[in-house]
């Protein structure tokens, strides 16, 4: 009877073991994630490698599958929650004794229990002495969310509204903290002389966005925008807003490129299995381009130039969506025109299906954007942040040109392409920036229309 008893206590432990689903690392630079959709529900049956979860940062969204065969027996986040990388966001039962997780530490997850149990009974303790601080301070009119204790502290030392917009926030989305007001207070070089200073500097003011009120009529339709498209948003306003963009333009003559592509496709693709574009061309002319001018190969953080060591080409690449998403061909210098043409065809055919891994999209050094692929013949692209310098490739267009022969000049019909160069004045020159494009235009003129591939 005992051994009934300790073989039925034995089959209740097996069926109770718990293995906590974390949210895993997404990529360089990425520490949270939004959840998007929850493929399982609770009791569903979970198999190895199953899709449990879509989640979305602020570079891809991604999915997250089972580490294990089990029971999904508890959801810890709803959707459109914000999760760190790392976080428990599910348990599934499995067989076997006792609880595991993602890394087979049981101790190290009571731990991180008891942590976050006791930060969050701090986080409520701070909340509710926050609540009942006076906040005379109006910030009604302000875009940014104030505690009522910042609001406290900036009343109490003479922080009008105008002053406190300065304040860099550290918090979550950009939220002024305690020690965001306290650190600004030691740093303040100009005290007001009353507590109700009128004396204002603009200099770090941040200038507010007033949007124009807009009317409506009965036939009109209000459509959201998209998460993605959000983010593209203010991705490019905030670019707007750090570099000094600056473009360049120039002419190319890519006659000699169009007949040799005409010639070799259909053999290309026979030996190859890859349709071959012009995008590989020029993107390896880019490559060869920026190894002969390595100074557009930087970022700027501060008032520090940061040198990139490899040539890591982003490829503006157009969503059914109609949004852009933008993958990295690493060490593009490195590749040939064969492995250039299946890296581009790869990442362009999984973009499109939404099958790029994070790390798929990080780590550009340089963008590139085929803006022609719509028939514009230019355009003035904005730079991709951090980096300093985008290329736009225009439509390749038949026109009347003029041919410098030894017997004179003719008029013939040539293609061109309009290549137009934005790029941050703050750290490359017009001669820099200029001499990029007349590098690119020299290596495309030159090419050999009799060459193999």
């Amino acid at each position: 009877m005992n051994l009934l008893f300790l073989q039925n206590e034995r089959n209740l432990n097996i069926t109770m073991a718990r293995f906590e689903l974390k949210l895993p690392k997404m990529g360089e630079s990425v520490a949270e994630a939004t959840i998007t959709s929850w493929l399982k529900e609770v009791g569903d049956t979970v198999e190895m490698d199953d899709t449990v979860v879509e989640v979305a940062t602020d570079k891809v969204d991604s999915e997250v599958p089972s580490e294990v065969e089990g029971k999904l027996i508890e959801i810890l986040f709803e959707k459109d929650a914000v999760v760190q990388v790392g976080q428990t966001i599910a348990i599934i039962e499995i067989e076997g004794e006792g609880s595991a997780t993602s890394d087979n530490t049981d101790k190290k997850s009571v731990e991180t229990s008891k942590d976050s149990e006791s930060i969050a009974a701090v986080e409520n303790t701070i909340k509710k002495g926050e609540d009942t601080v006076s906040s005379p301070i109006d910030t009604s009119g302000s875009e940014r969310f104030y505690s009522p204790l910042v609001k406290s502290i900036a009343d109490k030392e003479g922080i009008l509204i105008e002053e406190l917009e300065s304040v860099k926030g550290t918090g979550k989305e950009g939220r002024v903290t305690k020690s965001d007001i306290l650190t600004y207070l030691e740093n303040r070089t100009s005290q007001p002389s009353t507590a109700k200073s009128s004396i204002q500097f603009d200099i770090e003011k941040p200038k507010k966005v007033v949007e124009t009120p807009i009317s409506m009529s009965g036939e009109d339709e209000i459509i959201e925008m998209s998460r993605m498209g959000k983010l593209i948003s203010k991705h490019m306003v905030d670019s707007l807003q750090t570099s000094a963009h600056v473009q360049s333009f120039i002419e190319v003559d890519v006659t000699n490129i169009v007949n040799w592509r005409n010639k070799v496709k259909n053999s290309f693709l026979a030996r190859e299995g890859e349709k071959l574009t012009f995008t590989p061309i020029f993107m390896q002319a880019v490559a060869q381009t920026i190894k002969k001018h390595p100074m557009i190969n930087i970022s700027l953080s501060g008032d520090k130039i940061i040198k990139r060591g490899n040539i890591n080409l982003g490829m503006a690449a157009a969503l059914p969506d109609g949004n852009l998403i933008v993958p990295v061909i690493k060490n593009a210098d490195e590749l040939s025109l064969v492995g250039m043409t299946k890296k581009i065809n790869d990442l362009a055919g999984r973009s499109r299906a939404n099958k790029l891994k994070p790390d798929e999209i990080q780590g550009g050094t340089y963008t590139v954007t085929n803006i022609g692929s719509f028939g514009s013949i230019t355009g003035t692209p904005v730079i991709n942040q951090p980096q300093v310098a985008i290329l736009a490739l225009g439509a390749i267009v038949k026109k009347p040109a003029v041919i410098e022969t030894p017997q004179g000049d003719l008029i013939g019909i040539r293609h061109k392409m309009i290549v137009s160069h934005s790029y941050d004045h703050r750290v490359v020159n017009g001669a820099l920036g200029g001499m990029f494009i007349k590098t690119f235009k020299d290596i495309i003129e030159a090419w050999d229309a009799n060459q193999d591939f």
